[in-house]
Parts: C-alpha cells; sequence; structure tokens
C-alpha cells in the first residue's frame, strides 16, 4: 500500500495509507497507536470522534413514528372495555 505524507512536525509524521486511514510515526520512526494515536489525528482535525451510545439525529424522527402507530392500537383496547 501507498502512503502519502500529510503533516512532518519535529515530533511525528502523519500519513495516509492506500485504505484512506491514517498512520503515524514518531520522530525515531516508530508506529503510534492507541490513544496518542487518535489525541495526534484530533489535534491535527484530521478524524471526528463520535461517543458510544450516542443516537443519530436520524433515528429519532422513526421512534417518533412508531410511538404514533401504537397509539391508535392503545385506543382500540380501551374501546374493547367500553363495549362489554
Amino acid at each position: 500500500m501507498a502512503m502519502n505524507l500529510i503533516k512532518k512536525t519535529n515530533e511525528y509524521k502523519i500519513f495516509k495509507r492506500g485504505d484512506e486511514r491514517f498512520a503515524v510515526q514518531d520522530a525515531t520512526g516508530k508506529p503510534v497507536n492507541g490513544e496518542e494515536k487518535v489525541n495526534i489525528l484530533l489535534a491535527e482535525e484530521l478524524i471526528k470522534v463520535t461517543l458510544p451510545g450516542a443516537e443519530p439525529v436520524e433515528e429519532a424522527p422513526a421512534e417518533e413514528a412508531s410511538a404514533e402507530e401504537e397509539a391508535p392500537a392503545e385506543a382500540t383496547d380501551e374501546e374493547e372495555a367500553t363495549d362489554a
């Protein structure tokens, strides 16, 4: 895979890999991984982090629609109870 140099500082080098992901090397050429890599990429604004469990905005309307569908079903149960 070909890697293109994105940014070089005194502390690290950032590369973009052929699969569109990023690789980070420290000043000695050793790979940087884990939280340190994420912090570097965040500082350079190359990635955005979303918290696990955070709901995307698009899912909220789907939940409202399912709640509206359930409301008439509850009304029919009440009607049956009054008919008896």
